[in-house]
């Protein structure tokens, strides 16, 4: 599995938990970097993690309000609170990649947030995905 697969495996994990816990997933992932299961780059940080974890989680949590309006918008019929917990964590990871970092292609971003939701979620999931991150980044220059 690639490093940045893995790293975003991870970042699923921390902000599914975060909404699970009714946390901030920044402040979850403070924990986890004391605690040296996430690699933040810093030299006190666990081997063989990626540091693209904790960039994922950082960029999606100061675009959290952004995040949520782009998908509660294009949606359609689906509220934020109806769409099953892993799908809202992948759709927000999946949209910071696609609107707000520019060094992955949005194909990409796409394509790993529907293997994300194949291996963790419903069967329905990888569709809903995909249509709907491929929408956002339709519509990414009205976004950003």
């Amino acid at each position: 599995m690639a490093a940045r697969t893995k790293a975003r495996s991870r970042a699923l994990d921390i902000l599914f938990e975060a909404d699970q816990r009714g946390l901030n997933a920044q402040t979850l992932l403070d924990e986890r970097l004391l605690q040296g299961s996430v690699d933040d780059g810093s030299l006190g940080s666990r081997a063989g993690n990626n540091p693209y974890t904790a960039e994922l989680v950082r960029g999606v949590t100061s675009r959290w309000g952004e995040i949520n309006a782009a998908l509660t918008d294009y949606s359609q019929g689906w509220t934020l609170d109806r769409m099953p917990a892993v799908d809202r964590a992948i759709l927000r990871l999946g949209a910071w990649e696609v609107l707000w970092n520019d060094e992955i292609p949005d194909a990409v971003a796409i394509s790993e947030a529907v293997g994300l939701a194949t291996e963790m979620s419903t069967d329905d999931s990888p569709a809903f995905v995909n249509g709907l991150l491929g929408r956002l980044a339709e519509v990414k220059a009205t976004i950003v």
